[in-house]
């Protein structure tokens, strides 16, 4: 019951054939044939701009030997330890 036999598929096809013609099937599948096309080469542009686009630049990393900002906290402590 789950499976067409040969002849399912033929009644199908002749039905198809009557209702749109053998020109209008092959302009369809045309149609359909250029879409995957044009899908296939926007996707492989999206790639390659992604890879052309160069990585941003690391940020600069901040180190205990550059101009921080002092609180006056720790200010406080220095005194208080000489």
């Amino acid at each position: 019951m789950g499976s067409f036999s040969i002849w399912h598929w033929m009644i199908v096809l002749v039905i198809v054939l009557v209702l749109f013609g053998r020109g209008r099937v092959s302009e369809i599948m045309g149609d359909f044939g250029k879409g995957i096309k044009s899908f296939k080469e926007g996707m492989n542009e999206d790639e390659a701009k992604k890879a052309s686009t160069p990585a941003p630049a690391p940020a600069p990393q901040i180190t205990a030997s550059q101009d921080a900002p002092v609180t006056p906290a720790a200010t406080e402590n220095k005194s208080e330890q000489v």
